[in-house]
């Protein structure tokens, strides 16, 4: 994460190519005008770890960005699949975000994507929601207590 500057991803993923890593999964964007990047990267057997880190740690020093974190993760069960898209709009203020979460986890569902953007005084939230509960149903308490519009709508299934 850092000052968002052309040459991130390029210095990056050459560390990463050196050292015989595949990107596997990611997620790059600006946040405040800060640019950010999340990875999940397929480190081959007998990579040097310690050589690794400095050499992350490296690049991240030549560009100037605020942090470089790595770190060794199990495998995992296979992500939620996405089922609904939930829109928020409303003034800004305190709670909205845990107002959804709090009212998505109580029904089960799992939040696989959200984005939120300031837009002056209007505040913007866009998930990818997973789960069988009725979403719609969970978040209508919520619009009314926050005062802000939601939007449910199905997601079809992506076809690769």
């Amino acid at each position: 994460m850092g000052p968002d500057r052309p040459g991130i991803v390029a210095r990056v993923t050459r560390v990463l190519l050196e050292h015989g890593c595949n990107v596997a999964d990611s997620h790059m964007g600006l946040l405040s005008g800060r640019f950010t990047m999340m990875l999940v990267v397929e480190v081959p057997a007998g990579v040097d770890e310690e050589r690794f880190l400095a050499d992350l740690e490296e690049a991240g020093g030549d560009l100037g960005l605020d942090a470089v974190y790595a770190h060794y993760v199990r495998d995992s069960e296979p992500p939620a699949t996405p089922t609904h898209l939930v829109t928020v709009y409303g003034a800004d203020h305190p709670g909205i975000v845990h107002a959804v979460a709090a009212a998505l986890a109580e029904r089960g569902a799992t939040i696989t994507d959200l984005q939120t953007r300031l837009a002056a005084e209007l505040y913007v939230m866009t998930l990818e929601v997973a789960g069988d509960a009725d979403i719609e149903g969970a978040l209508a308490a919520v619009s009314a207590a926050e005062n802000v519009e939601v939007t449910v709508r199905p997601l079809e299934p992506d076809v690769l």
